[in-house]
């Protein structure tokens, strides 16, 4: 299979984003895209490596043995992620999530945690780090993530019963393996613990009770991600969607639950709380209940290619930048400039024919 490619911004426009004006002055220092959203949210994908072949994500008809990956050193190196990372919380990040890919792939991981988990807010806050996984590596890296700062980590996690599970990451990795990272991730001390589900109709949705009963009454918060048409190789339709009421109305009928607030502008998921206090749920409804007029959310893939949506199908090539002897300064305008032009909301348009135009990134290159 040839070399992935992938669309970015045309070379002209480099030039236009580099005098582009930063931070206008009326909007209080905040940088606002086009639709008022604020840029809060960092997601860096440090490889496009994973050992699942999970199907809604890469399935292995297509991410086959002769896929060829990005070489490494077409990746990003922990010293230039974090010197873009400290870029962006200049901006206004106050969150970055490492995702992939299989995050724990990429070596000496814990080395990157540590270069972000020492970041500071403009006003003097430890940038919130975070970690989504399969849990797969986790049981032996729990410890040294921990201890080089990170403090939350999600782990997915779409079935408790193995023939399931197996069919869902095409593999054969068993679901006890993924159970005891979730244990040594809360015996390091993480906290919170949260726990992703994709509900694929007819494949899943018989394992949300389950899963719902299995981490009530514990530390652990469950959150169920109805099926997304992230990419163009997972043969997404919205037949094969189980919305996100049918979720709720399915755990509410056995474990009644009540509706909790978010906790900030921009949270993904829904919040709900059993009614007996059990513990905690949540639903990420970006089909049929889409949030975009509230992301702030911004990615930056493994090779340096910065995003604006999950759904894109352009990116601009920070790593250019990086290596082509730009300042800081003039970095931080070429990125201020792509989230002040930014107009996405792709899943409100979903449906619409404007909305599916051009072949979108794939969630293991630009990270869930």
């Amino acid at each position: 299979m040839p070399y992935p490619i992938f669309p970015v911004f045309r070379q002209d426009e480099t030039k236009y984003v580099l005098r582009s004006s930063p931070v206008s002055s009326d909007t209080g220092g905040v940088v606002l895209d086009r639709l008022g959203r604020p840029l809060r949210d960092l997601r860096i994908s440090v490889t496009d490596r994973c050992n699942f072949r999970c199907v809604y994500c890469m399935p292995k008809q297509v991410f086959g043995r002769n896929f060829r990956f990005i070489p490494h050193s077409d990746m990003l190196s922990f010293e230039e992620i974090t010197r873009l990372a400290r870029l962006f919380v200049s901006m206004g990040v106050e969150k970055i999530r490492l995702t992939g890919g299989e995050p724990l792939l990429r070596r000496h991981v814990e080395r990157l945690v540590g270069q972000l988990a020492g970041l500071k807010t403009p006003g003097g806050r430890p940038v919130d780090v975070t970690l989504t996984t399969n849990g797969s590596l986790l049981a032996r890296k729990a410890r040294t993530l921990f201890d080089a700062g990170l403090r939350r980590i999600t782990v997915s996690l779409d079935a408790l019963d193995d023939t399931v599970f197996m069919k869902m990451n095409d593999v054969g990795f068993r679901v006890a393996d993924v159970l005891n990272g979730i244990e040594a991730a809360l015996s390091a001390g993480f906290s919170p613990v949260k726990v992703n589900m994709v509900v694929k109709k007819g494949m899943n949705e018989n394992q949300v009770l389950p899963l719902a009963r299995y981490f009530r009454n514990t530390s652990v918060i469950v959150r169920f991600i109805e099926y997304m048409d992230v990419g163009t190789t997972n043969d997404w339709t919205d037949r094969k969607i189980v919305p996100a009421r049918e979720l709720l109305r399915m755990i509410d009928d056995e474990m009644p639950l009540e509706p909790l607030e978010k906790h900030y502008r921009g949270e993904t998921a829904g919040r709900w709380r059993y009614r007996d206090g059990g513990g905690e749920i949540g639903v990420i409804a970006s089909v049929t209940q889409a949030f975009c007029r509230d992301c702030t959310r911004l990615r930056l893939s493994t090779e340096g290619k910065l995003y604006k949506c999950l759904f894109a199908t352009e990116g601009f090539d920070l790593r250019r930048l990086l290596r082509g002897g730009f300042s800081d300064g003039e970095i931080a305008r070429a990125a201020i400039s792509c989230w002040q032009r930014r107009d996405d909301r792709y899943s409100e348009l979903r449906g619409n024919a404007s909305a599916g135009r051009g072949r979108k990134i794939e969630m293991s290159y630009i990270g869930g």
